[in-house]
């Protein structure tokens, strides 16, 4: 009789394990979660090249965060947030901050936009959309914000780049062109209970000198209680 190679107990005992398990058992690899239906605006998320564009041309950027399987550095205060699967991080709104890396270092005056695409993926009462920021020369304050110019308040399961176009900022001007950005502090919402996908976060050089045009949103937004 013709004796088979010896494989040990603890190996032919993994063996038959293997052969008996469900196939169904194996896991699969998270799928990134679907953008929805896509805003159009100013400017555009091009996945082959990895870049923000606008009119089909690749726009400069100083900062660009894509958040491949992890949070890039940006924190929240009390909301939930972790990368999402395939790209972009998950937010689940607690409290509104959410707040990029430090020591930046951007001259404002060169880099004058900042690009946030998201896909909303649960309502909430309120929106909100402010951009603060912090440098060397003072932190964040409601005297220093931006708002964004396109794309905000998006419908649930729409995708969309917020613009916020700094060289014309809601409060401070010209304080963003004159100085050094630290760091940037984003929120998103109002009021908490709302959750989106962050996909993309860039500061950026505007292509364009002229003011960025504001584009209506694809839906009415729900009336503040």
């Amino acid at each position: 009789m013709k004796r088979l190679p010896w494989i040990g107990l603890a190996a032919a005992a993994a063996l038959l394990a293997s052969c008996n398990r469900p196939a169904d058992q194996a896991k699969a690899p998270s799928a990134p979660l679907a953008a929805g239906p896509e805003r159009a605006g100013p400017f555009s998320w091009n996945a082959a090249t990895g870049g923000f564009e606008m009119g089909g041309k690749p726009v400069r950027t100083v900062k660009l965060w894509t958040f491949d399987g992890a949070t890039d550095g940006f924190t929240a205060v009390a909301s939930k947030i972790a990368p999402a699967p395939g790209q972009g991080i998950s937010v689940t709104i607690a409290d509104p901050t959410i707040r990029s890396p430090r020591g930046l270092d951007v001259p404002g005056g060169q880099y004058s936009l900042v690009l946030v695409r998201l896909t909303r993926t649960a309502a909430a009462p309120g929106w909100d959309g402010a951009l603060y920021y912090s440098t060397a020369g003072h932190s964040e304050a409601i005297r220093y914000l931006g708002k964004p110019t396109s794309g905000a308040n998006p419908a649930v399961g729409e995708t969309t780049t917020l613009v916020y176009d700094m060289s014309r900022q809601a409060v401070g001007a010209p304080d963003w062109m004159t100085s050094n950005i630290d760091q940037l502090r984003f929120d998103v919402e109002d009021k908490p209970g709302g959750a989106f996908v962050i996909r993309q976060v860039a500061i950026a050089e505007n292509p364009n000198p002229a003011p960025v045009a504001a584009s209506p949103p694809a839906t009415a937004p729900a009336a503040k209680p």
